[in-house]
Formats: structure tokens, sequence, C-alpha cells
């Protein structure tokens, strides 16, 4: 007899069907799983045969085939363990019929019960899109739950499955109040109102939040980069519920979801260590993971003393960054991870970390100096719309009072600033002014014939590229908007301009 079970795989953060067929025939007693699976899939079998053993179900003496089909994708990780012992049970008639109205994810333990897996809010979106119930582990229940329009069926163990499957034990679909996570947004982010001083910097990364513009923050250690570069979630709109699916995908795939938060509701923030792995930073492995730029999706990748990470790591983001994708390619299939996100740099000035600083003195020698602000390439630099200087701050501006501007209050100007931008680009294949490309930047950058006169006398003067003529264009563009300036008008364009000069005098 041949008993087929419905279950799921995830390529990336997308899934595909999986069928289960188990025969159970007469032969030498043995049991084969077959279908391009991974080593994890095929050591099912001896979890699936000890879990029955501890259940009270006796294996069946006999020859078991067990294919996981199609065989063109390569089935991977212990999710297949209970859609497996499944369709064994109904191939040895424990289980009365064949489940065929539900799709079935989970990993059995030796004892029986069923530990939850990784990816289940792809799988569950999946069992959606094909009109199935979705019966998975008690522990991944509210992370499935946060697809509408899916019956959810969690399950402790196997003999809570077969009871079910055999009507012997209702289980009621599960429900969950996803407004309860939504209303956690904001709640815990930091908030701006506790920088002290440096409006400049806080300028610029309004700025960049607004048009959606990379930006560096240069400064001697202690200023402020970090503090500011962690509050920036706190200024950017909150997540869309379509957003937060879409994150929440990533963190699901690469297993970082807690159980008791199922859902990501507000922007990521990832701050790798300057000494990650390029996989760490970009994705891949064996068995191909989100990396740092993946799961700070919809949000902020901040990368800290930026020039200490291994030239190779900051080269490879040179593609995400203009795609706002990566595609990592193995011999059998391709892997494709969104990286939608706001770059955030921080740096020192030199080595020691004191060049310009008006109380320590450097200590670096020129070619040191050199060495170290060439760590950051061209092409790279090229894709940063904005430097800011981060200054310390003097006593009378840190013991000055308190009544700074909160996360709150430079949201909502941000909210309005993209909205004329979405307004603009609706037409369009984009939402950002940081995303214009050449002709449209031509077509929506116009400036006054007094802005006109200075940009061009700026191009001379400062000898700045094609690439830096368009960037800084985008970068009026978004303070002309911030302004509600129809033009470029020429306060736009001469900020603009000093966030790029600044750029060029540093890394000559």
């Amino acid at each position: 007899m041949i008993s087929k079970v419905k279950s799921a795989g995830f390529i990336g953060i997308n899934s595909f069907l999986v069928t289960i067929e188990s025969s159970i025939s007469k032969g030498i007693p043995s049991f084969t799983i077959v279908g391009f699976t991974d080593t994890v899939t095929k050591e099912s079998k001896e979890r699936i045969r000890v879990a029955f053993e501890n259940s009270g179900i006796k294996f069946l003496n006999k020859k078991v085939v067990v294919n996981l089909a199609p065989a063109d994708f390569k089935k991977e990780g212990a999710l297949y363990d209970l859609p497996i012992a499944v369709s064994l049970l109904s191939a040895m008639d424990v289980i009365d019929k064949d489940p065929d109205d539900y799709l079935v994810v989970g990993e059995l333990s030796l004892d029986g019960s069923i530990r939850e897996v990784k990816g289940i809010l792809p799988i569950a979106e999946f069992a959606r899109r094909k009109n199935l119930s979705l019966i998975c582990p008690h522990g991944n229940k509210k992370e499935a739950a946060f697809v509408d329009n899916l019956d959810i069926y969690p399950v402790q163990n196997i003999n809570e499955v077969i009871d079910f499957l055999n009507g012997e034990n209702e289980i009621n679909p599960y429900r969950l109040d996803k407004e309860v996570f939504f209303q956690k947004r904001d709640k815990e982010l930091l908030d701006f109102k506790e920088v002290r001083g440096l409006p400049l910097a806080k300028r610029a990364v309004e700025i960049s939040v607004s048009g959606r513009h990379n930006i560096l923050m240069v400064g001697p250690p202690g200023t402020g980069k970090t503090m500011i570069a962690k509050r920036i979630p706190s200024i950017l709109p909150l997540l869309s519920r379509k957003e937060a699916l879409e994150v929440t995908k990533v963190y699901s795939v690469a297993g970082l979801l807690p159980e008791k938060d199922p859902v990501v509701v507000n922007r990521p923030f990832r701050d790798p260590h300057h000494t990650v792995s390029d996989i760490g930073l970009i994705g891949g492995g064996r068995n191909p993971n989100p990396g740092e730029i993946s799961l700070a999706h919809k949000g902020v990748l901040f990368l800290d003393e930026m020039p200490e990470f291994k030239k190779n790591s900051i080269e490879v983001l040179r593609q995400p960054i203009e795609d706002s994708n990566i595609i990592i390619t193995r011999a059998d299939y391709t892997v494709k991870y969104p990286s939608d996100f706001l770059l955030v740099g921080a740096m020192n000035p030199c080595p020691c970390g004191y060049l310009g600083d008006d109380e320590k003195e450097c200590s670096c020698s020129q070619s040191d100096i050199r060495r170290y602000k060439r760590k950051l390439s061209g092409p790279i630099l090229d894709r940063i719309d904005l430097q800011v200087e981060v200054p310390r701050s003097s006593y009378d501006e840190l013991k000055g009072n308190w009544d700074e501007e909160s996360s709150k209050k430079i949201r909502s100007r941000v909210k309005e600033v993209q909205k004329i931008q979405k307004k603009r680009f609706r037409n369009e294949k984009i939402n950002y002014n940081a995303e214009m490309s050449s002709s449209l930047v031509k077509k929506y950058c116009k400036l006054t014939d007094s802005a006109e006169s200075i940009f061009k006398d700026a191009i001379e003067e400062y000898s700045l590229s094609a690439r830096s003529y368009f960037r800084i264009l985008k970068v009026g563009r978004t303070i002309a908007d911030m302004e509600k300036n129809k033009k470029i008008k020429v306060d736009n364009i001469a900020e603009a301009i000093q966030y790029r000069r600044g750029m060029n005098e540093s890394f000559m």
C-alpha cells in the first residue's frame, strides 16, 4: 500500500510543495528514504523508529520505502519527521486515511513529542495559498497564526496527531490576537530625546532617513556616533503589516523568532562586529542562511568602525545595496534573500581616532591615515550619499537643558517627506529619492537659476565626479522636500554639497 502526505520545504523565504510517499511491502526488512535529501532528513528514520516504540506503536518488520517528491529540490532539515511518520502510520492503517486536506510539518523527539521547526511562516503562507489546513508543532502555533485565513492545528506528540486524524480527539483551530503584538510597536525603541547637542549630525540623519540615503558618520571615539545610530529605527515610519510579515519571514527561516514574540513589529537594527565573516554578513553556508544584511531588511544595518571590517566583506555589500536583495548560488540551487536596508556607517577620522580633535593630539603619521582611509573603496563610498562630522560636544552642550526633540516628533516629519516622495513616484517603480536613476534625477531634480549657478561652481571647484553630481542632486531633492520646495533652492543644494564635499576631502 502507498500513502501520501503533503508537506513543504523552503528555499530562501519561499516555500514549495513536498509530497511524502510511503510504501510498505514484503521483502527483507529495511527502511529507506529517497528523494534528494540531506543527512538530517535521512536520519529521521531512526528518530521515527524510536519515537514509535516510545509511543506504543509497533514498527512493522517489512520493507519500507519513503519518497520525498519532487526529486529536483533538495529537502533539508528535520521538519519532515512528522509528515514521514504520518505517511507511515497511514500506510500501516494506524491512521484511517491519508490527510489530504492538511499540510504537515514538525520534528520528532525520541519520546514521540513534536519539536518546533524554523521557517514555519513561509510554510504557513504556502498552506493558505494551497487552501490546506496546517498541522504544526505546538511551539510554532503563534508564528503560523500570523498568517490570515488559515486553520492551524498545533500538536504536541505523535499520539495526539493519530487521535486527531482519526476523529477521536478534536483540536480547535488556533487563533491569535495579532493586535496585541502590534501594540508593542515603538514601545521598546530608544529616543532621540536622550541625545544632547549634535544638531548637525541629527539633521544629517533626518535627511538620510527621509530620502533613504546611506550615511557615514565620522568623529573621535565617544562623540555619540553609536548613540545616534541606535536611535535611527525610532524615527523610521512604523512597519506596515505587509512589511512586518516580510521581515518576520526572514527571521523565521533563520530560526531567530522566540516563541513569545512570533512577529517582528519594529524595524530591525543590526550592528555586526567588525570581525564578522563574509557569510555572517551577507548570508550563505552549506545550507544558505540569511546574513546580517537580510536580518536588517526594512531596517538599519549599522557598521561601526567601518574601516576595520575585512575589505572583502565591505565590497560584497555593493550588489545588495543596489538591488535590495542578495543571491546566493549553490551547485544545486539558487537562494534569494531580501536586503532592503539603510546603511549607516561610523568611523574614526584616523587609526588613533583623534585627527582634528580639539582636546587630544593625533599620533598617526600621514601614511597611516591614508592607509586607514583607503580601506573604504571608491565604489563603496559612491554608494554613501552623506558624510557628516560628529565632533566632541562641549561642556555647555552636555549640561544644557534636556529640551531635545523626541523621536516621535522627528518621525512625523519624516513621514510627511516620504509621503511627498511616494506621491511623486506613484507612476515609477521606486518610492524614495535615493532610488532615482539618472534619468529620473533629470526629470525630478529641477534647480532654481541661482541654485544651478552655485552647483556648477561647486562641481568645478571641488572636481566632483559624475556620480557625485547625481548623489548631490538626490540629497538636494530630499532637503527641498523637507522644506516643501518644488524646486531645489540655493540653501538646499548648498547643504547637499557640504555632505558630499566632506566625503571628497576626507578620502582624497
